[in-house]
């Protein structure tokens, strides 16, 4: 029996506001993983937020490979994984970019309230917005069991 998702399925899972757990090659060490939140767009790349001067930062550069977990912690179970290169980084925007993105996952007034407590990080111009192209799919659904 075959538990995978389609391209629409898993498109729109990917799409929803979830947690991610993103995995970062890190040579010496075991990949450096670490929970974000991110955005999707069907057929587009994927992109994160982080700071240029965290160790995440520090890690990602065009090119490198990295994964993408996110999952369903409720039964039934489901989850997309990804995996491709950073295809770009760009400075991040703190109306532009910091605010959707809590928006997406806070709320409306809990997104402006989050990206004005970092409004004096974002002044200092570490942030920064990773995009990765995705090249492979892992995906699981077992309300597909039937």
């Amino acid at each position: 029996m075959a538990f995978s998702m389609t391209k629409a399925e898993r498109e729109a899972f990917l799409q929803a506001a979830r947690i991610g757990v993103l995995a970062i090659p890190e040579t010496g060490r075991g990949p450096l993983t670490s929970p974000v939140w991110y955005d999707y767009l069907p057929g587009g790349d994927l992109w994160f937020l982080t700071q240029s001067t965290a160790r995440k930062g520090h890690l990602l550069q065009p090119g490198v490979r990295v994964s993408l977990l996110v999952q369903e912690t409720a039964s039934p179970y489901r989850y997309v994984s990804v995996e491709g290169p950073v295809s770009a980084i760009a400075p991040s925007d703190l109306l532009a970019d910091l605010q959707p993105m809590a928006q997406r996952y806070l709320g409306q007034q809990g997104g402006i309230d989050y990206a004005a407590s970092l409004a004096e990080s974002y002044a200092r111009g570490h942030a920064i917005k990773v995009f990765v192209s995705l090249e492979r799919w892992l995906t699981v659904d077992y309300a597909k069991r039937g």
